[in-house]
């Protein structure tokens, strides 16, 4: 992919105040790890911990792996999505440095409803002067297809468990009601002009004002039928990383619906509580959804060995690879930013 712009895009200036755009993150990261940490001590409590520690010495490990190596074929997925976002707002930055910033952006994961994500935007302001208004609203996009995603797989695994739809139906409303608000210009203008009346908002309305033209443009029916396409394709492969950590345990066996079910339905709520990383609720509904949907074939142990371990391979190995590609950026993008600067200064 090309690294020239398809207009110009504003350098930061060596005399201009920089963002800090990781200040904090590793305050929000431990935070996150913290009460991670404190849910799956609970979830270990609640299971047995000499059962569930019997349950994942008889884990075959090269499943495990399988399910890690299926969640980041999620994320490289996600990535071209991200790529397409870009040029829906006309933004040019050379493939590696987007990839490095896209997979950075997972440190956030463990924010309400991962729209922490927006560091993205900074990050792409702190190494190309790309404007957060531009870029800030590709994040919400990204929820939204989630949502969607997520919804129609709940929806498809609700046919081997027809008894729990409520999640997918409340995601569904949820989602109608975003697209609605963007979709529909004159409501979404409506919602702008009434939220521009808060003293909060007054300042920012502007802004606001561009940011949602940029989402109606990533939006709009090819785009988002693209869009929710590689979503459901991509979310599907973390279901079949829990179809494959079942099958891992002796004796153990699922549905492909079922495991759908057992992992989107409880994403969804999670998502929708706003809880970072929809740490708690998620652990719990994933738990509970095992156990209904494999009837007693197992064990509450079981169940919560397969919770902790489908979330260390997607949430906390997202977080891990987040925190790598930082580090990455902070080297190499940040640091010939800072050169280039000091070349046009001279």
């Amino acid at each position: 992919m090309s690294g020239t712009p398809t207009e110009t895009l504003p350098s930061p200036s060596a005399d201009a105040p920089r963002a800090d755009a990781t200040r904090g993150v590793v305050r929000k990261v431990m935070v996150g790890t913290l009460l991670g940490a404190l849910v799956m001590a609970a979830l270990t409590f609640y299971a047995d911990a000499r059962g569930m520690g019997r349950a994942l010495a008889s884990l075959d490990l090269r499943y495990f792996a399988l399910a890690l190596a299926l969640a980041t074929s999620n994320y490289a997925l996600r990535f071209v999505r991200w790529q397409y976002y870009l040029r829906c707002v006309n933004v040019r930055v050379p493939w590696q440095r987007s990839a490095r910033i896209f997979v950075a952006g997972f440190v956030m994961s463990v924010t309400p409803g991962k729209l922490g994500e927006v560091f993205k935007s900074m990050l792409l302001f702190e190494s190309d002067g790309v404007p957060l208004a531009r870029t800030a609203p590709i994040v919400l996009a990204e929820r939204i297809t989630d949502l969607i995603a997520l919804v129609t797989l709940a929806a498809l695994g609700s046919l081997a468990f027809p008894q729990a739809t409520a999640a997918a139906l409340l995601g569904g409303g949820t989602v109608l009601a975003l697209l609605t608000l963007v979709g529909v210009r004159p409501l979404g203008d409506l919602a702008l002009r009434v939220a521009a009346r808060l003293p909060l908002i007054k300042r920012i309305a502007p802004a606001l004002e561009h940011a949602l033209e940029s989402l109606r443009s990533m939006l709009r029916p090819s785009a988002l039928l693209t869009t929710s396409l590689l979503a459901v394709v991509s979310w599907s492969l973390e279901c079949a990383a829990l179809f494959a950590l079942v099958h891992g345990f002796p004796g153990l066996h699922i549905t492909p619906l079922s495991a759908t079910f057992a992992y989107a339905a409880p994403t969804i709520v999670g998502a929708l509580a706003m809880l970072p990383g929809g740490v708690g609720l998620t652990e719990v509904g994933m738990t509970g959804a095992l156990l209904e949907v494999c009837g007693g074939a197992i064990t509450r142990a079981s169940a919560g060995a397969i919770t902790i371990l489908i979330r260390l391979a997607t949430l906390w190995w997202a977080v891990l690879l987040g925190l790598v590609a930082l580090f990455a950026f902070r080297r190499y993008d940040v640091g010939s930013a800072q050169h280039r600067d000091t070349s046009v200064t001279r």
